[in-house]
């Protein structure tokens, strides 16, 4: 592992005995998935953005989709049992996950919330999730993110 200073995200899965690959990109801002893909030289088919939603309920959970596609709002709901979902203000990221935009790892939120990958990380050996600050991705069996995160594998993208 890198001498940088390790993320909450990293500690957890040391933790949890998960082997990982560390990656950092130079960026001093928010760029999208995509870009910091492109950044690491990654294929985008396995690099998964993090998303959080608040449900009718009132209760949060984060979904898990590749970083090209986009959530469809209906299946993530059912796949949480919720009656409907709606994408988190920007504004409420931080003090809801404990990480900035941008930065939002699937690991080590301030709380647990009910997870969803998508179904095609599956297919996959190995995903590019945030490691939980910009400029920081991690590199896992999508298995272990599912362990550590206690996920659900769903589909939950738009068609």
């Amino acid at each position: 592992m890198s001498k940088e200073k390790k993320t909450n995200a990293m500690r957890i899965l040391e933790t949890a005995g998960i082997q990982y690959q560390e990656f950092r990109y130079d960026c001093k801002k928010f760029i999208d998935g995509i870009e910091s893909t492109k950044a690491l030289g990654k294929p985008l088919e396995m690099s998964y953005k993090t998303l959080v939603l608040k449900g009718r309920s009132g209760g949060h959970c984060v979904m898990v989709i590749p970083v090209e596609q986009e959530v469809d709002l209906k299946k993530a709901a059912s796949a949480v049992g919720e009656k409907s979902v709606e994408m988190v203000h920007l504004k409420d990221i931080t003090a809801l996950t404990g990480y900035v935009r941008g930065g939002v790892s699937p690991i080590g939120m301030k709380k647990p919330f009910p997870t969803v990958i998508d179904e095609s990380a599956v297919l996959l050996d190995r995903m590019l999730v945030s490691g939980g600050r910009i400029g920081v991705s991690i590199e896992l069996d999508p298995e272990d993110l599912a362990r550590v995160t206690c996920a659900v594998f769903s589909d939950i993208v738009r068609e």
